[in-house]
């Protein structure tokens, strides 16, 4: 199904965009920090689904209980996803299911089953409901060719991160413990799904990047390093210093970001401690004992000087910088951006020399400019798309963009009581995937997005 908005015209489009810049720009003269673009630019979708700026297109692609390739039903909960370029016209799509062990009627084995496939975990002989699935789209023919259960036996496949070598880190947030109400395994690790995978891939727990309510991952493709968000009022942000660049399997150093100022908070909850754009040097702890069977790696990594963060939740990487979405951050509790410049040196024994050097890039002062901000993706020429997350009857959820001077303008708005998750961009820019959380669907989004950004960027 197409929802169709081109019917508006270019001209409607570029109009309504260049006042959007106009206004972006009398906000960078004011000093004001953060904008939003008003609903006013959206128009209402006739499906009652996602309202869309001018110009812009959505297909929904995939749903919930669609019979897949290997003959199971499509898991419900869509929540983090990545994009890889297949070849000129298909991208494949690798999707988490942010299902816990009762949500099994919502999986793949709704009737049981399963006891033959390969899966981390299960109950009854069952494979736990949380995984992955990938799917195939073809962009000529705006259909998919292929869908399959990727992944099983987890729990609450939040988000994750792609890699530069072609695979999905798909990220439990879930620190259950064996004997749990029958699980038979600890929770709380990260695994890899290549994207060139065409059945389950073996469920191999990656112990190196720690057992936490892991969130997302982003790596560094000039170092390998790999960056870890995690969901908690007080958390850190990890990174791993692999032991052979490409192969997590091989373990390596897991560490937690701290300030060499020494500022211990950068929720600013009652201050602000840590102010918009004043960049802070960095330095990394080592962890240890980092299976934590306590559940209590932040704890101890805060006692040694690791910062907190609030909410650590999407976490991306453009252009050599590195941005992290903090769900809950700011004096109104309504979400930050930080930004970490890796060292030139970055991991290495000179790290010290140039160190790494964080700020706060956003802050939200109110709802109506970002509300509980979430997954997190790098769009044309530099932009970031962040979904929204929050649960209220009085505001939507949105897709926000943030320009890279830090202005935020609303991009899509979600006319149903769920979130938004997974955006991530087909390798050429041209069409952002995003999923609706529950009931799950998969939306592909066309439109002039290098448009939108040359006409804010004037």
């Amino acid at each position: 199904m197409m929802m169709n908005r081109r019917h508006f015209g270019s001209l409607f489009a570029a109009v309504a965009f260049a006042g959007l810049a106009a206004r972006a720009t009398a906000a960078s003269q004011s000093g004001q920090t953060s904008l939003i673009i008003g609903h006013g630019a959206l128009v209402p979708d006739a499906g009652g689904l996602l309202d869309l700026a001018p110009g812009f297109a959505y297909r929904v692609i995939d749903q919930a209980g669609t019979r897949m390739d290997d003959g199971l039903p499509t898991p419900d909960r869509f929540d983090g996803m990545g994009a890889f370029r297949l070849d000129r016209d298909r991208t494949i799509l690798v999707r988490n299911h942010e299902l816990q062990a009762r949500h099994g009627a919502n999986g793949a084995f709704p009737a049981g089953g399963g006891a033959d496939l390969p899966a981390f975990d299960r109950v009854g002989g069952t494979p736990l409901p949380g995984g992955t699935t990938s799917l195939i789209y073809n962009h000529r023919s705006g259909q998919v060719e292929r869908r399959h259960l990727s992944l099983a036996g987890t729990i609450r496949n939040c988000s994750g991160g792609v890699t530069p070598w072609g695979s999905w880190l798909t990220c439990e947030e879930d620190v259950s413990r064996s004997g749990q109400g029958g699980l038979g395994r600890d929770h709380g690790w990260v695994f890899e799904v290549p994207a060139s995978a065409r059945g389950l891939v073996a469920p191999l727990p990656l112990t190196a990047l720690g057992r936490f309510n892991h969130e997302a991952a982003a790596v560094d493709p000039a170092t390998g390093i790999v960056y870890l968000t995690e969901d908690r009022a007080d958390s850190l942000i990890y990174r791993l210093l692999p032991a052979r660049r490409g192969d997590l399997k091989a373990g390596g150093r897991l560490q937690a970001l701290a300030l060499v100022s020494g500022l211990a908070d950068t929720r600013n909850f009652d201050s602000a401690a840590l102010p918009l754009g004043a960049p802070q040097a960095v330095r990394w702890i080592d962890l240890d004992g980092v299976d934590s069977a306590n559940d209590d790696l932040r704890l101890r990594g805060a006692a040694r000087g690791a910062a907190l963060f609030a909410r650590g939740e999407g976490i991306v990487m453009g252009a050599g910088v590195l941005y992290i979405m903090c769900t809950s951050g700011g004096r109104a509790k309504l979400g930050q951006v930080m930004r970490y410049r890796p060292s030139p040196h970055e991991g290495s024994a000179r790290e010290s020399e140039a160190p790494g050097r964080l700020d706060l890039f956003v802050e939200s002062p109110r709802a109506d400019v970002l509300n509980f901000g979430d997954n997190i993706t790098v769009g044309p020429r530099g932009h970031l798309v962040v979904c929204e997350d929050q649960y209220t009857e009085v505001q939507d959820n949105h897709l926000r963009g943030i320009t890279p001077e830090g202005h935020v303008y609303a991009i899509g708005r979600l006319r149903a009581q769920t979130e938004l998750a997974g955006a991530c961009f087909s390798a050429d820019g041209g069409t952002l995937f995003v999923n609706v959380y529950a009931p799950g669907k998969t939306l592909a989004i066309t439109g002039p997005w290098g448009e939108v950004n040359r006409q804010l960027l004037s």
